[in-house]
C-alpha cells in the first residue's frame, strides 16, 4: 500500500514545517487559524476566492514567509447540522488525496462553534488512511523512476484537537477496521497466478496470530464430509480446494457463535459455460466475498470483539479443463440435496451450499450472513451503489440494513417466494443451479436458502461493489473491500457483550 500514515493525536501544538490541515464547515470559524496563520493570511484568501466551507471544497494557499509551515489547506466540512460519521470519512479522505508528497501533516479538527468528538477524529484518520491507499505491488518503474523509493517513510500526521484522549482511544478501533479493510482490498486486487486458493487458505492461516482459531479442510476431508458441490466446481483446475474455519471466541463460552460464509473463487473462467473474453481478467475477484469474510475477522479479532464469531471462506478456482464439471452433471451436495448443473458458470451457489451446510451443522450458529459475487443479475438491477440483501429473517434484515446506512455500504432488500423457487426445479435431480435469464439474482438467492434449514439468514451478493465500482473519497481502489465496515458495524452495534 501507498501512502502510509503514522498518526498520532494532541490537545494542542503549534505546528513547524510541512502541511497544516484545516478544516472549516459552513457559517463556521476556521480550526487552527491562529495556530497556522498568525498573520491572518488565510481569512483574506478565503474572502479573495469566496470559500465558504462546503463540503469538501478546499483551499490550497502557499504559506507567506514567516508562517510556521510550509502550505495550509483548508478543507470545507459543509453543513455542521448535517454532518455524519460517513462525512468525517469522507472529509479524511480528501484532505490525504491533496496532501500527497508532504512528509510532515498537522490537522486541526476542532472547527469553532462546533463540538467535534473523539469519534470524528478517528473517523477523520480512518478516511485518510482509505483513501490514501493504492495496490502497486507490482509497479516497478514509472517515467524511468522508481515508483517505490527504498528510503520511503510514512507521512507522519498531528491531529490537534481537545479530545486527544478519547480520539486515541477510538483510533485504536478504527485502525483495526483499516487493517481489515486493506486486507480485503489486497487480496481482491491480488493476480490469480498468485493468489490460489491453498494461498488464500494461508493467509487465513495468518489470523491466528491475532487469536482466531483456523482449521484448513483439505480436498480429502471434504470428499470425507460429502461436498460434491464445492468439489465439483475445483475438478477442472490443477490447484486443490480449500475451506477454512475461522474461528473467534471473544464472546461468553454459552453464547451461540454468529456466522459469516464468503465464497471463493480465486479466479472464474465460467468452465466449460466459458465467459467471453472480454473483461475475464476482472474474474480474479470473483473472490470478494471470501475476502470481506477474511478481513471482517481481522477486524473482530484485532479489536477484541466481545462475540463468538465463526468464519467460512469457500476457496476454489473454476477452470475449463478435460476433468471439468459438464452442463447437464448431477451432484450431491453435503446435505444429500441433488443438483443437475445447468450452467457451470453459476459456480458460487455451489461452493456456498456446501459451506453453508457444514456451517449449520458444525456450529449450529444464531444465523449465517454469506457474501458473494454472485450475479450480474444484480448489478442490472441495484448497479454498483448497492448490494443486493435477500433474507428469510426480517430482523437481521432490518439490523443489516441499518449497519449499511451507518457505514454507507448500502444494501437494498430483494425478495424471495415460492413462485421463484419453482423456477429452479430440475426434472432430473431435485433442484438445478440456475432459473434462466429472468430474476436471475433472486433464483441464486432461493437455491441458497434450501441450504439454511430455519436458522436466519442472509445472502449479499456485492458483485457489483466489491470491485469496479464508482471511486470515491475513501476507496480509489479496484478492490474495494465492501462489507467488511458493514458486517463489523453489525457486530459492534447489535451483538456484542450481550
Amino acid at each position: 500500500m501507498s501512502s502510509k500514515f503514522e498518526i498520532s493525536f494532541s490537545k494542542s501544538m503549534r505546528p513547524a514545517g510541512g502541511v497544516a490541515v484545516l478544516l472549516q464547515a459552513l457559517e463556521q470559524g476556521i480550526a487552527g487559524a491562529k495556530e497556522a496563520d498568525p498573520e491572518g493570511v488565510i481569512a483574506k484568501a478565503a474572502e479573495i476566492s469566496k470559500f465558504t466551507g462546503k463540503s469538501l471544497a478546499t483551499l490550497d494557499i502557499v504559506a507567506p514567509h514567516g508562517a510556521p509551515v510550509d502550505r495550509i489547506l483548508v478543507l470545507g466540512l459543509g453543513d455542521p447540522a448535517k454532518l455524519s460519521a460517513h462525512d468525517w470519512l469522507k472529509a479524511g479522505g480528501a484532505a490525504a488525496a491533496k496532501i500527497r508528497g508532504a512528509e510532515k501533516v498537522s490537522v486541526f479538527i476542532d472547527v469553532p462553534e462546533l463540538t467535534v468528538t473523539g469519534e470524528n477524529a478517528a473517523d477523520f484518520a480512518l478516511g485518510m488512511v482509505l483513501g490514501a491507499y493504492s495496490f502497486d505491488t507490482y509497479k516497478t518503474r514509472k517515467n524511468g523512476e522508481e515508483t517505490k523509493p527504498k528510503d520511503q517513510k510514512a507521512v507522519k500526521v498531528t491531529i490537534v484537537t481537545s479530545s486527544a484522549a478519547a480520539a486515541k482511544k477510538a483510533h485504536a478501533t478504527a485502525a483495526a477496521v483499516a487493517e481489515g479493510v486493506i486486507l480485503a482490498r489486497n487480496l481482491v486486487n491480488e493476480p490469480a497466478n498468485v493468489l490460489g486458493p491453498v494461498e488464500f487458505a494461508a493467509k487465513a492461516k495468518e489470523l491466528e496470530k491475532l487469536g482466531v482459531e483456523v482449521e484448513i479442510l483439505t480436498e480429502r476431508e471434504m470428499k470425507r464430509l460429502g461436498m460434491a458441490a464445492l468439489l465439483g466446481v475445483a475438478q477442472g483446475s490443477g490447484r486443490p480446494p480449500r475451506l477454512a474455519v475461522m474461528e473467534w471466541k471473544g464472546g461468553k463460552s454459552k453464547d451461540k457463535p454468529i456466522a459469516f460464509i464468503g465464497k471463493g473463487v480465486v479466479f472464474d473462467t465460467g468452465g466449460i459455460s466459458i465467459k467471453p473474453a472480454a473483461g475475464m481478467e476482472d474474474m480474479k475477484g470473483d473472490m470478494g466475498g471470501a475476502a470481506a469474510v477474511i478481513g471482517l475477522m481481522h477486524v473482530l479479532a484485532a479489536r477484541k470483539a466481545e462475540a463468538n464469531v465463526v468464519g467460512i471462506l469457500g476457496l476454489v478456482e473454476n477452470m475449463p479443463d478435460g476433468n471439468a464439471q459438464r452442463p447437464g452433471d448431477i451432484v450431491t451436495s453435503m446435505s444429500g440435496q441433488t443438483i443437475e448443473v445447468i450452467n457451470t458458470d453459476a459456480e458460487g451457489r455451489l461452493v456456498l451450499c456446501d459451506a453453508l451446510w457444514y456451517c449449520n451443522e458444525k456450529f449450529k450458529p444464531q444465523f449465517m450472513i454469506n457474501l458473494a459475487t454472485l450475479t450480474g443479475a444484480i448489478m442490472v438491477a441495484l448497479g454498483s451503489h448497492h448490494a443486493g440483501l435477500f433474507s428469510n429473517d426480517d430482523t437481521l434484515a432490518t439490523r443489516l440494513t441499518a449497519a449499511g446506512l451507518a457505514t454507507n455500504e448500502r444494501l437494498w432488500r430483494m425478495p424471495l417466494g415460492k413462485e421463484y423457487d419453482k423456477m429452479i426445479d430440475s426434472k432430473f435431480a431435485d433442484m438445478k443451479n440456475t432459473g434462466g435469464r429472468y430474476a436471475g439474482s433472486i433464483t441464486a438467492a432461493q437455491f441458497l436458502q434450501r441450504f439454511v434449514k430455519d436458522t436466519p439468514w442472509a445472502h449479499l451478493d456485492i458483485a457489483g461493489t466489491a470491485m469496479g465500482s464508482p471511486s470515491d473519497e475513501i476507496n480509489q481502489s479496484w478492490g474495494s473491500g465492501f462489507g467488511v465496515r458493514l458486517l463489523n458495524e453489525l457486530v459492534r452495534a447489535y451483538y456484542e457483550g450481550n
